[in-house]
């Protein structure tokens, strides 16, 4: 699986190391992710989502239900 946010949509991005020269070297910022299990009340089950910190501060903020919901919209998740 790739790290890309299922809940956010968060990836990887692309930027440079910049030494004391001044020369740059390609480097990748990866995404702050977790495997994290959350209880899915709706379904009466557990699922496990790979979340960026920022997509749990969404899913405590807003509720997995309402976050699952604009994933599935945008296209970042498929099932759950």
């Amino acid at each position: 699986m790739s790290r890309v946010c299922q809940v956010t949509g968060k990836r990887s991005m692309v930027g440079n190391n910049v030494g004391h020269s001044n020369l740059k070297t390609k480097r990748k910022f990866h995404a702050n992710l977790f495997n994290k299990k959350f209880y899915y009340p709706e379904e009466d089950r557990w699922i496990t989502l790979k979340v960026s910190a920022s997509g749990l501060r969404d899913i405590n903020k807003k509720g997995l239900h309402k976050m699952l919901q604009e994933a599935k919209a945008a296209g970042y998740i498929n099932n759950y």
